[in-house]
């Protein structure tokens, strides 16, 4: 590491370092802003001290960063192509990455203030393409290259269903706990409302100590959930910006070993077998203005490009004989990369042939993950980092959105019941999200579950808050490109 920093020129240093902070702070406001999610119902439920309710979001938080995967880190790192980073200096990269975070920062905040819920995930998403806009409009490029157009829409398409799912998840889930209780009688306390709820600091009666325990675990499950899936987004910040000061460092896990490599070599080799068997050959199904290959299923086989083979080929032959990716120059590592992208690009487009059987496309899967590992990691001191500023960010200023969350959603205060239907709901959604690699929103989550539990059972909602909240949504996405797209602007025009 000491002799990559060696490498760095100084401004390019100093720089860096500062979007570094910037990437901490914009996770250290995601905790504090989202805390409130996943520690308002067990406030208020008196199922837990404030004190005591934090310092276990904290750690759980911590935990969700540490033992999640990095899906949702580089569908993030995605949106922005390689080649975007790869082909502009470092400190214009960096400026993009300056730009991004500040505009994320400057909403979250403002948002934060007024006790407002807001997706801190559409305000980076709206960072980026703001910035990648106005980048593309100074150096008079094409808007459509300079955003990774599926991998947007793909995103897009989770941020806007997720609330949904979490409104109609949690419906069904009182729904199933009314049926549940009225069979079991002695459980109906789970629809009583805790003893000055209202206050955060008062609480007169904790709840029995099964009901306790259901509320906490729930609670904590979704801490870890948001742990898991917004932890991920701070680390796909960090790897960006490592891309971006050395891409030839950091395109490739430099610290594969030689087992690895003979792994990923191997993988090639089924990969080139499968190939030889299933596919009929055609020349003029490679589109190279897409870097694409296509595929068209004729019964048991498919159709696919003579050139997928030539491509898998030649990035067998570079792995040959190869024990590290030091030993590589700085354009085998980029072709490299992008051969590796590419094939797993393709391999999941072939995965979905109907033509393609279960097994095959378990061999496939497989060796896509296999490729993956050389493409999709970080660092662990990149993890920790992210861990420990998410964890620390959840320990203050969460009161803000609490309130909004505990008070102001429903007409009336929250019973356990509403307490633990919410928090299952979050701690499922986000949990399936991280695990698929979609980055998704906790707020817009967890105050959709409570709009859909306090309509069910009848208690009716605020409509000014709802008002306000929705209003936040849809303002974020502009107002985040607008931030990022001016800020963007006015450095580079210094």
């Amino acid at each position: 590491m000491f002799h990559i920093i060696n490498s760095i020129e100084l401004p390019i240093y100093v720089i860096s370092i500062i979007a570094f902070i910037l990437v901490l702070i914009y996770e250290i406001i995601n905790g504090f802003h989202d805390t409130a999610n996943a520690i308002t119902t067990v406030i208020y439920t008196n199922a837990l001290k404030v004190k005591i309710a934090v310092i276990m979001s904290g750690l759980f938080n911590f935990y969700g960063v540490i033992f999640s995967g990095l899906s949702v880190a580089y569908a993030i790192v995605h949106l922005l192509p390689i080649e975007l980073l790869t082909n502009i200096n470092s400190a214009h990269g960096l400026i993009m990455l300056f730009s991004m975070l500040l505009s994320a920062i400057i909403w979250n905040i403002s948002t934060w203030y007024f006790g407002l819920p807001a997706s801190s995930s559409h305000t980076l998403i709206g960072a980026i393409i703001g910035v990648s806009i106005t980048n593309s409009i100074i150096n008079h490029h094409s808007i459509l290259e300079a955003l990774n157009i599926p991998k947007l829409l793909e995103i897009f398409t989770s941020l806007v269903i997720s609330p949904f799912i979490g409104f109609i998840l949690s419906i069904c889930l009182i729904l199933i706990l009314k049926i549940f209780v009225s069979n079991y009688g002695k459980y109906k306390i789970i629809y009583s409302v805790p003893t000055n709820s209202s206050n955060l600091y008062l609480p007169e009666k904790k709840p029995p100590l099964w009901l306790k325990l259901i509320l906490v675990l729930s609670s904590a499950g979704v801490s870890f959930s948001h742990g898991a899936n917004d932890g991920q987004k701070g680390i796909g910040l960090i790897m960006l910006i490592l891309i971006s000061i050395t891409p030839v460092n950091f395109i490739l896990n430099m610290n594969t070993n030689n087992s690895d490599i003979l792994h990923t070599k191997y993988a090639i080799l089924d990969l080139k077998n499968f190939y030889s068997n299933k596919c009929i050959l055609n020349s003029n199904l490679y589109s190279k203005n897409k870097k694409n290959f296509l595929y068209f299923r004729k019964e048991n086989k498919f159709y696919c490009s003579s050139k997928v083979l030539e491509y898998i080929e030649h990035t067998y032959n570079l792995l040959n004989n190869l024990s590290s990716y030091n030993q590589l120059n700085n354009n085998q590592r980029f072709y490299l990369h992008n051969s590796l992208i590419n094939i797993i690009n393709n391999i999941n487009k072939l995965a979905k042939l109907s033509s393609v059987n279960d097994y095959d496309k378990k061999l496939l899967m497989n060796i896509k993950n296999i490729l993956l590992s050389n493409v999709e990691y970080a660092p662990k001191w990149v993890i920790t980092t992210i861990a420990v500023a998410l964890s620390l960010g959840t320990m203050v200023g969460w009161k803000r959105i609490s309130v909004t969350i505990g008070e102001r959603i429903g007409k009336s205060n929250m019973t356990y019941a509403h307490g633990f239907v919410t928090q299952t709901t979050a701690a499922l959604s986000i949990g399936v999200a991280s695990y698929t690699g979609m980055p998704v929103s906790t707020t817009h989550i967890v105050s959709s579950a409570i709009m859909g539990v306090m309509l069910v059972d009848g208690k009716g909602i605020q409509l000014n808050t709802i008002k306000n909240i929705l209003i936040t949504w849809l303002l974020t996405l502009p107002i985040s490109i607008l931030i990022s797209s001016i800020l963007y602007w006015l450095i580079t025009s210094v």
